[in-house]
């Protein structure tokens, strides 16, 4: 399976899901897919929150908790869930604030494996 069939199968699996990206903590994109309307740029969105995420994993290392493994971010209109998929990469998914988040951290954690050893 390809890594954009992954991303789909992700965002179709999970009511008010809106995307996903493969994104490296640079913000540059690897991979994504994309469905529905936003009233904003989920790239740009993400790309922003790549930064973010960058710099709590270095937070993590230096306080030295162990690995950084996954971070939500909940705004006024989306939820994200940004999963750890190695040193370089993540995994991101938007929901609209009303879609089934918890269902979507429960499958981007068990495609997260999948889409890691697609990677390596």
């Amino acid at each position: 399976m390809s890594l954009r069939d992954t991303l789909a199968e992700i965002v179709d699996g999970v009511e008010g899901a809106l995307a996903a990206f493969i994104m490296a903590y640079d913000g540059i994109a690897i991979d994504e897919f994309i469905t529905g309307a936003a009233e904003f740029d989920l790239q740009l969105l993400v790309a922003e929150y790549a930064t973010v995420l960058a710099e709590v994993k270095r937070a993590v290392e230096v306080i030295k908790v162990g690995g950084l493994e996954e971070v939500a971010i909940t705004t006024s209109q989306v939820r994200v869930c940004l999963q750890c998929l190695g040193n370089d990469l993540f995994v991101a998914l938007v929901v609209a604030k009303d879609g089934n988040f918890g269902k979507g951290r429960h499958l981007l954690r068990l495609k997260s494996i999948e889409l890691a050893r697609e990677l390596a």
